[in-house]
């Protein structure tokens, strides 16, 4: 990997610790030597932030365009308003436009080819909204921006990842979103992305249940019989080797999650309430779906830290280098799959280890 692969950063809320975790983030040398920051914000508010945390050892160049960037350096670009006003630890409109404006013109020289890869600091999901922005977060944004029809929030850190069937939906509205076929297309996604973005061969998934105890045989619920397991065993007919359901609380109570590459999770906070209690300082919210490569932190704006200079940067950073680990990964697949090796039938082998797993799943629970 070379420094000149260069990453977009968007600045996300200005009031709250997102160019704090940035600069901290790039005071490292290393960080230099992997890859051409350039941040997507204001050479002002930078500024602002910079004073308010005594970080003086920090040089930002001011670019007009990526095309100005060259290695060795981190760069800033200015995509709002001089006038804007920083007013730390407040939501303000002011506040959601630069988030706005800083993102959309991030994601457009992504899409042209401008920077390689997007990591998005945490935005404010109510003052972010607007005639131009009306999305729940980041994810759903990018998904249209990239006329992704399927997409999927995959919450990644070095103990486990887990992606999503319905991400920010309201829990009343949780099971009529859950059908055969989306499950069916986000474990298409996920097993896609494990191969392709974190070179994992042949990954197993786990899939859990959407009502306590998986349903208890369907004396709590008949989604898991009439939805998940089918949607499971038609994975499965795929090459996918996907398993379960399983139901949420045993699975992590047990550890359960340490014997799968990666957990799809019925919605929000089923997987994100352990994910954060076990990475919430190093995880990473990653895109996967999309033709372009997106991270972010798995933090939100965090208010209450706001110029404080306690934000811990850990899970800004590691969501860059997972965008670089995934850029890389991306790039030696494609060189890979120009001239694939022959391939064999392998299905029977998947359907014996798929039963020998579930097997040993059933004397476990």
């Amino acid at each position: 990997m070379t420094n000149t692969i260069k990453v977009g950063i968007s600045h996300g809320d200005i009031n709250g610790i997102s160019y704090e975790v940035i600069m901290k983030t790039l005071l490292d040398p290393r960080i230099l030597e992997m890859c051409t920051p350039i941040i997507y914000g204001s050479p002002k508010v930078a500024a602002y932030h910079r004073k308010a945390l005594n970080i003086n050892n920090l040089s930002l160049n001011h670019i007009r365009n990526p095309k100005e960037a060259g290695p060795n350096r981190a760069h800033v670009l200015n995509c709002i308003d001089d006038d804007v006003r920083v007013e730390l630890g407040k939501s303000t409109p002011m506040a959601g436009e630069a988030s706005f404006m800083a993102l959309d013109k991030a994601v457009t020289d992504l899409h042209e080819g401008l920077i390689d890869v997007l990591v998005t600091a945490p935005i404010n999901k109510d003052n972010i909204q607007s005639e131009k922005f009306n999305f729940p977060g980041h994810t759903e944004f990018l998904a249209q921006r990239f006329n992704a029809g399927n997409f999927l929030m995959l919450m990644v850190s070095e103990t486990m990842k887990v992606g999503l069937v319905t991400t920010h939906l309201p829990l009343s509205q949780v099971a009529d979103h859950i059908t055969k076929e989306v499950i069916l297309s986000k474990l298409r996604i996920i097993s896609q992305s494990l191969q392709q973005d974190f070179a994992i061969t042949r990954p197993r998934i786990a899939v859990f249940g959407l009502n306590p105890h998986a349903g208890d045989n369907g004396l709590l619920g008949n989604e898991e019989n009439e939805i998940i397991l089918p949607a499971i065993v038609e994975a499965k007919k795929e090459g996918i080797i996907a398993l379960g359901p399983y139901p949420a609380d045993g699975f992590f109570g047990s550890e359960n999650y340490r014997r799968f590459d990666a957990i799809l999770a019925m919605y929000h906070d089923q997987g994100l309430i352990p994910f954060k209690l076990a990475s919430f300082e190093r995880g990473v919210n990653y895109t996967a779906g999309l033709p372009v490569v997106r991270t972010s932190p798995a933090h939100g704006t965090a208010y209450a830290l706001a110029g404080e200079g306690k934000a811990s940067p850990d899970s800004f950073r590691q969501a860059l280098y997972l965008a670089l680990d995934i850029y890389k990964n991306r790039q030696i697949h494609e060189e890979i799959s120009r001239n694939p090796l022959k391939k064999y039938d392998i299905t029977s082998n998947q359907e014996d280890e798929s039963v020998d797993i579930e097997a040993e799943d059933e004397q476990n629970y």
